[in-house]
């Protein structure tokens, strides 16, 4: 289906586009997105996994004073999510560049010739790019970043349930990383240091 069809999320940006799948920049090379799109590469493979249809997540904004994340979006189960369960991939515009400033940037795929592959959805992408750090919210993550096969073949970054059930109506929440949180606080310390 066009993306243009596409029916946006209620709350949706008006300076993002709605995107459900992928979109390849030119600067990932032929044989690399081959590898993505279809698994051609000597590279092991992993089991294609079928997903399911139907949306488990709801944009909401954050109200709660102590949140982080006040005043910004977040993604909220619509219903239990049982443990270990697929909930969304992560959809954006699939890159081989240095997206440093993107918020919204995460690593995909490291080839052996030294491609590093990430997925930005500071510009397109789906409700995935609203999924918040458990840090300040939670003692821990309930939901986790898993690289895995469509059924199609494509490899996918999706969040997926950690080993507790989410409830209805709860926040899903990840980590995103110690490497994330380091390259934001430099970020920081530079620009502080041109003030």
């Amino acid at each position: 289906m066009p993306s243009s069809s596409l029916r946006q999320p209620p709350s949706w940006p008006s300076n993002v586009q709605y995107i459900n799948a992928p979109r390849y920049h030119p600067s990932v090379p032929g044989p690399v997105r081959s590898f993505l799109i279809c698994g051609t590469n000597p590279a092991p493979q992993k089991t294609p996994i079928s997903f399911p249809s139907t949306s488990l997540v709801r944009i909401r904004q954050i109200t709660e004073p102590s949140h982080p994340a006040r005043g910004q979006n977040g993604i909220f189960a619509v219903r239990k999510i049982p443990p270990r369960s697929h909930i969304i991939d992560y959809i954006g515009e699939v890159h081989c560049q240095d997206r440093a400033g993107s918020d919204y940037d995460l690593s995909l795929f490291r080839s052996q010739d030294g491609d590093n592959v990430g997925v930005d959805a500071s510009v397109m992408g789906n409700e995935a790019r609203f999924i918040n750090d458990y840090r300040g919210i939670r003692s821990k993550p309930n939901a986790v970043f898993v690289e895995s096969r469509t059924s199609q073949g494509e490899l996918r970054m999706s969040i997926w349930s950690s080993t507790d059930p989410i409830q209805k109506g709860h926040e899903i929440l990840v980590s995103y990383g110690k490497s994330w949180w380091r390259t934001r606080i430099t970020q920081t310390d530079a620009i502080s240091d041109l003030a």
